[in-house]
């Protein structure tokens, strides 16, 4: 009931899955990735434990090869389960049971596999492949043009509801995610996953700002806050900060300018502005002096 995608990155060692199907909240079903062990789709008549399974199976040494086989040994069901694999060495690994309901299948290239099951066309996952392969930039842009490629074959004959995106990185703690977003319930769960995308990378810029502040770094965070707000131009929190770091960086008309329309939209920073001392937020007490919030 599902399309979707597992990878390694060549060059960062990032590992990612990526999905879309007509079921509700496919996120907690279908990806699981953990860094510096692999990542792991399972579907179709899933079993949700063949995910952590398969993660601690290689953490433990297996490839993804002996993991999928020694997982579909021990599954009764396993004639009616997709499930595919990549370990933190590239090597994949993937299974279509022979009772999954057509159209239904895989592929595999270079450390990636991609597979669905009840599509409209048999040139779903193919074509996932090839946007993948021929896609630019970071692992998770890559992942979403290949959930785009699947669905412009015609994706999941039941139509679209849920979709989620997850990267980790190629070392670190078992719970570390540089991406992990879950679309639960939409009529357009891709052009969500993309939108939620775009605001993770404004967030995550957002975030290397704070802590440039922290540092006492504030013209370099103000960088980071205009590039936040450019990724994300409605959000009235990077707007506020945006301003804030116009006003740091000499252009004070235009982040006075930020700074009220963030008010605009929503009044608790005019409550928040007086709160900042010049240590946090050097530019708070001239944009404070200007508003009459001082």
């Amino acid at each position: 009931m599902t399309y979707s995608i597992v990878a390694r990155d060549q060059q960062t060692g990032e590992l990612g899955v990526a999905v879309q199907s007509h079921w509700f909240a496919v996120g907690p079903i279908v990806p699981w990735a953990r860094p510096g062990v692999g990542a792991v789709a399972t579907q179709a008549n899933v079993r949700v434990a063949h995910g952590p399974d398969a993660l601690e199976l290689l953490a433990g040494g297996a490839s993804a090869g002996e993991a999928l086989e020694r997982l579909l040994a021990a599954d009764l069901g396993a004639a009616s389960r997709q499930l595919a694999i990549v370990d933190a060495n590239g090597r994949v690994a993937a299974h279509t049971g022979h009772s999954c309901m057509a159209e239904a299948g895989h592929v595999t290239g270079e450390q990636v596999s991609c597979q669905a099951n009840i599509m409209a066309s048999p040139a779903v996952w193919p074509r996932m492949l090839e946007a993948f392969t021929t896609a630019a930039g970071p692992l998770a842009g890559r992942l979403l043009a290949a959930l785009d490629a699947a669905e412009a074959a015609g994706g999941d004959i039941r139509g679209r509801q849920s979709a989620a995106l997850l990267v980790v990185p190629a070392t670190g703690e078992p719970w570390e995610a540089e991406v992990r977003l879950h679309v639960e319930d939409h009529p357009e769960p891709l052009v969500e996953l993309r939108r939620l995308y775009e605001l993770h990378r404004a967030y995550e810029l957002a975030g290397r700002g704070d802590e440039l502040t922290g540092e006492g770094r504030h013209d370099e965070a103000a960088v980071l806050y205009d590039q936040a707000f450019a990724l994300a131009p409605g959000n009235h929190e990077l707007l506020f900060w945006a301003g804030l770091g116009a006003v740091q960086t000499g252009e004070l008309e235009r982040g006075l300018g930020l700074v009220r329309e963030a008010i605009a939209m929503q009044p608790g920073w005019s409550l928040l502005l007086p709160r900042l001392s010049a240590e946090v937020a050097p530019a708070a007490p001239t944009v404070c002096a200007h508003l009459g919030l001082a």
